[in-house]
């Protein structure tokens, strides 16, 4: 069985996995909707097409709610402010959420044993 609270935080692995799984299905989303952004851009301004106008305010929404999630998952493996901000700031540059995810999974998931 694996511990019920990590040794260096104190924080149980119950609230660590749910806010881990949350963290990582938007950090997926934010990313795809980033790379969708991007394709609005080059559409738009590329080839004057306006087909995807939608995309830049839900993306918006998307990365909002990727930022309270990372918050919420940073506030309980308590991750300093430096990792916080990279970590948010990854939701807004193509393709570096995925690299993040995989990254602070791995170390999530190292330091609570999941």
């Amino acid at each position: 069985m694996t511990e019920t609270t990590s040794t260096t935080t104190g924080t149980p692995v119950e609230k660590v996995r749910p806010a881990l799984l949350r963290y990582r299905v938007l950090a997926w989303i934010t990313g795809l909707w980033l790379l969708l952004l991007v394709a609005e851009l080059i559409l738009k301004y590329g080839f004057g097409v306006d087909a995807l106008d939608f995309v830049p305010i839900v993306h918006g929404w998307v990365y909002f709610v990727y930022l309270i999630v990372t918050i919420d998952l940073a506030i309980k493996v308590r991750w300093p402010l430096g990792k916080i901000v990279v970590t948010a700031i990854a939701g807004t540059i193509p393709f570096l959420s995925f690299y993040f995810e995989h990254i602070r999974t791995k170390e999530v998931k190292a330091q609570y044993r999941l």
